[in-house]
């Protein structure tokens, strides 16, 4: 007791009490750190492998779609690609087989596309590649709509191409006069319009070209046989009054033999007249259905 009454004794004890407890209570926090680290540590050995397996998952099922998307475009593209040269090969069918001819110029002035007719009324084998200047070098107009008379007479056909691709004039109707380049004239009738893209500027210019040629021979045709109308007309009252003649004679005659004279000069009329007539009648008949087909081509 003495001891512990000793000031440096008590206070040598305290210390080492303590000490004792700051030990006991390192000793708890250690071994409660060296728990929480393993813990810690057992969690991240089994997160990593979940971790590994998760994105392999996602990852094949990313790519099986991928792969699926890819084929459905693929599949897409065909159809698209199908259509577009069903389109293609139907236009081209359409453009071969009309009987008018469609020349199409570019933006730049020079032959796109042509079709069998066209190349037929202007006499070309071909025109690819050529310029409005090559192909309509020699047109004169002699009539044009949306422009007026005096400029359908005065600007050349190639220049009137012109004006529609630049934008400058919308649809036109013109008629030329038109050389060859076998030096065959014709008559020809051009349409130009303007085709549009889709952006609201010009792809180019598409010229449909009819032949006049054909309906200015069958014009001329039905002039002559207007007047060949009026002189069958003259050539039919002037049997019919003879054989009214011839009629009127055997009614009144007698005689046997001028009787039998009569009626074959009746009947050599009639024969006649049957001829010229029929004949006639025959070459009109004709012409109508040459005037109605060609009539059906343009």
């Amino acid at each position: 007791m003495r001891l512990l009454m000793n000031p440096v004794v008590l206070r040598a004890a305290i210390v080492l009490i303590g000490a004792g407890v700051a030990f006991f209570a390192g000793v708890l926090f250690m071994r409660f750190l060296r728990h929480r680290i393993d813990r810690e540590f057992d969690l991240s050995t089994e997160i990593p492998s979940s971790l590994e397996s998760l994105p392999l998952h996602l990852y094949n099922t990313v790519i099986q779609q991928l792969k699926q998307q890819k084929h459905e475009l693929t599949i897409q593209a065909q159809e698209e690609q199908r259509r577009a040269r069903i389109t293609e090969n139907f236009s081209q069918a359409v453009l071969s087989n009309l009987p008018c001819g469609v020349v199409v110029f570019g933006v730049n002035g020079l032959v796109k596309q042509s079709n069998a007719a066209g190349k037929q009324i202007l006499g070309f084998a071909s025109l690819s590649g050529m310029g409005v200047e090559d192909v309509f070098r020699n047109a004169s107009p002699v009539a044009a709509s949306g422009l007026g008379p005096e400029l359908a007479r005065t600007t050349p056909l190639a220049d009137q191409v012109h004006s529609v691709l630049q934008g400058e004039s919308a649809r036109c109707e013109i008629d030329a006069d038109y050389a060859t380049p076998a030096k065959e004239q014709r008559r020809i009738a051009v349409t130009v319009t303007p085709v549009p893209a889709a952006g609201g500027g010009l792809l180019g210019a598409a010229c449909v070209i009819s032949d006049l040629s054909e309906f200015d021979r069958i014009r001329r045709q039905q002039e002559l046989h207007g007047e060949i109308s009026q002189e069958k007309a003259l050539d039919l009252r002037t049997s019919l009054t003879a054989i009214a003649g011839y009629a009127q004679q055997l009614a009144s005659s007698r005689d046997a033999e001028l009787a039998r004279q009569l009626a074959q000069d009746i009947a050599d009329e009639a024969a006649r007249l049957d001829r010229s007539i029929g004949g006639f009648l025959t070459e009109d008949r004709t012409l109508r259905k040459v005037s109605v087909r060609a009539a059906a081509n343009r």
